[in-house]
């Protein structure tokens, strides 16, 4: 089967890691269920994996993706409500619950320990298979495994996100990402004053059309200090996520992008109770819930660009230079 992966790692320069090839077809582990994959997009998960970041050279051959949308060939183990033919999209975090799995495995996400899904066919516990939303196309539907939880994790969240409610207030740092996006549409159709920031003003001005109430260059003042920070860029936005938070808001973070090692800023997150929250992507319900609400509202998730899978590394490409608005996407014949 057609697959792209990472056949290397390297730090400096990770499409020199990136492959396009025939792989052996994988074993199905009792319990999972196997899925002819549609669609699938690139993450930074994906970059970071190719550049040996949580992926070691052991490891490697590894095929990379962690999020698809695709239909299933045969009728999957357990009471799913899926059959033959269902269009599907998939909850790719395994060992949180034991669900395909041995009880107690350490968490991971697909393409870390088991085989990610940039290929012709992968599979997932059964338990983490949901019908695709009605209203979106392939390439919209995978981009919700990844970003789209993400972002909602971050929002809603009662364990990992900031728990905004309607009528709070939130900035999003970084317009033009797949997280910031999410976040951007699902904040204002949740009823929340949005502020978006970017270097560029293409971006702010989509961001506006997307929902935003307000953008505006890095580090400027805000109208007034929010009750929640997403930020997804690290370094270079940190200390203006401190700065613009209210006393006793949130502040959630789930990337790294421009560096991870920030000034701490400790005095004013200790002086006004400021709650620093981390996340990464989020739990099976909040997957379920994403899923309904984008069916709902009738959200459309920005793609920016779509790819078959033959030219990976161009897609590739396209996301590690940066200037993207929405989602990369890879097909599969």
């Amino acid at each position: 089967m057609q697959a792209v992966y990472a056949a290397s790692v390297n730090a400096s320069d990770p499409l020199a890691a990136l492959e396009v090839g025939d792989v052996p077809p994988m074993e199905l582990p009792a319990g999972w269920a196997r899925i002819a994959v549609h669609a699938t997009t690139v993450n930074h998960h994906d970059i970071w994996s190719l550049k040996g970041v949580g992926l070691s050279a052991t490891q490697t051959p590894m095929i990379l993706g962690t999020d698809m949308c695709g239909v299933l060939p045969e009728d999957p183990v357990g009471d799913t409500g899926l059959h033959a033919g269902s269009e599907v999209v998939a909850y790719t975090v395994v060992g949180s619950d034991g669900a395909g799995v041995l009880p107690g495995e350490r968490r991971s996400i697909l393409s870390e320990r088991y085989p990610g899904t940039m290929a012709t066919t992968t599979q997932v516990p059964a338990a983490n298979l949901f019908a695709k939303p009605a209203n979106l196309s392939a390439e919209e539907a995978a981009a919700l495994g990844t970003s789209w939880l993400t972002a909602y994790s971050m929002l809603f969240s009662r364990e990992h996100g900031a728990q905004v409610q309607p009528g709070d207030s939130v900035l999003i740092q970084g317009a033009g990402g797949g997280v910031s996006t999410a976040a951007t549409m699902l904040a204002h159709a949740a009823g929340l004053e949005v502020f978006v920031t970017s270097r560029s003003d293409a971006k702010r001005s989509r961001a506006a059309a997307l929902g935003a109430h307000a953008t505006f260059g890095p580090g400027a003042r805000l109208p007034h200090k929010v009750d929640a920070v997403l930020d997804s860029v690290g370094s270079a936005t940190w200390s203006h996520s401190i700065k613009s938070v209210r006393p006793g808001g949130t502040v959630v973070t789930c990337g790294a992008t421009s560096g991870d090692q920030p000034g701490a800023e400790l005095t004013r997150v200790f002086f006004q109770d400021i709650r620093i929250q981390g996340n990464t992507m989020g739990s099976r319900e909040d997957f379920a819930r994403l899923l309904r609400f984008v069916e709902h509202a009738d959200l459309h998730p920005p793609i920016d660009a779509v790819y078959a899978a033959d030219d990976a590394s161009a897609a590739f490409g396209r996301v590690i230079a940066g200037d993207v608005f929405g989602k990369v996407a890879l097909t599969f014949a």
